[in-house]
């Protein structure tokens, strides 16, 4: 459950990187759209730059997850070998890490989308 709690908390923070940087981004492509600002790169830049750092971490945070996860499995593998545990128990995939991955894909749509101009969120 620890694992979970770490990958949740992992998510939150990306969440809100990506959502702020996508929502930077949009703004300010909005108002050079109006014409209201001529020169918004920076700003727009910044906004990506948070959507890659969410990203960042959210691949970072699944590949710590599913280590930990493959770790624990081995440890219980061992731990029934030497008589230690009685049963069969599986770590099954947890709701957390598939909302992890789900956000990762938005996440990558949403980057796309914002360097290339096409996708999804477009």
């Amino acid at each position: 459950m620890s694992a979970d709690r770490t990958l949740m908390s992992v998510i939150r923070t990306s969440l809100s990187l990506i959502g702020f940087g996508f929502t930077i981004f949009q703004f300010f492509e909005k108002l050079r759209e109006a014409g209201t600002v001529t020169h918004a790169g920076s700003a727009r830049n910044f906004g990506v730059a948070l959507v890659l750092l969410g990203i960042l971490m959210l691949i970072g945070g699944i590949i710590y997850h599913v280590q930990f996860m493959v770790h624990l499995r081995e440890q219980r593998t061992a731990m029934m070998g030497d008589g230690l545990v009685h049963g069969e128990s599986r770590f099954p995939v947890s709701l957390t890490l598939v909302t992890a991955c789900i956000l990762l894909l938005i996440g990558i749509f949403a980057i796309i989308s914002m360097v290339f101009h096409a996708g999804p969120f477009g």
